[in-house]
């Protein structure tokens, strides 16, 4: 049997964690390895142990983040790449559902907070710029709209990603939210609806965004 690369383990075994927590299945060190198809040992030499493992598994849900949200571009819009960044971000939790859901489970530390803090960075640095173009109101708290912003997201996302809604839900509410965010912000309806569209296009139908992955 060939043998697998350390990375494959690694990945294997975070990715093999998550779904197992997601589905409320005991995780012991035999039975992820079990599921991951690897040997006990693996855990320990991956990650030292399981509370190393849970650290890693949050930490691999923001390090897939952060890279999914490096990939918008910034434009002149600011309110464009808000929702830009807001469709991003709810592509990258369907593409990893288990990893996205144990994200938020802070029983465990993260490896590195400052992952977790850049990606909300992204969106308050996205609202100060709409302030600044007139786009929100000059008394529009940027970190306040950001915290709404992401908030009304990460809601939606977690309705979906437990059946609650069904997937379409996500293309069909997650832009007017957007809309509803930044009107209450200070932006205006028509001028903010074709930012906001635009800015979620590539996941609109035929994008992207689909029933979220087994992963």
């Amino acid at each position: 049997m060939p043998r697998v690369a350390a990375p494959a383990v690694r990945t294997a075994l975070v990715e093999a964690a998550a779904e197992m927590l997601a589905g409320r299945v005991a995780v012991t060190a035999r039975s992820l390895a079990d599921r991951a198809g690897t040997s006990t040992t693996a855990v320990y030499t991956h990650f030292g142990g399981m509370p190393g493992l849970w650290r890693a598994v949050r930490q691999e849900g923001f390090t897939r983040l952060a890279g999914r949200l490096a990939e918008v571009p910034r434009t002149d819009d600011a309110v464009h790449d808000l929702a830009a960044l807001g469709a991003a971000y709810v592509a990258a939790a369907h593409a990893s559902p288990f990893l996205y859901r144990a994200m938020f489970d802070a029983a465990a530390d993260l490896e590195d907070p400052a992952a977790a803090d850049a990606s909300f960075s992204r969106l308050v640095e996205a609202a100060e710029r709409a302030r600044q173009a007139g786009r929100f109101s000059a008394d529009a708290d940027p970190a306040a709209v950001a915290t709404r912003f992401w908030a009304a997201g990460h809601g939606l996302t977690m309705l979906v990603l437990t059946d609650v809604l069904p997937p379409e839900a996500s293309l069909s509410h997650g832009p007017e939210l957007a809309v509803a965010v930044c009107v209450a912000a200070g932006d205006d309806l028509a001028r903010c609806r074709e930012s906001v569209l635009r800015g979620w296009a590539p996941t609109l139908p035929g994008g992207p965004i689909g029933p979220p992955a087994q992963g």
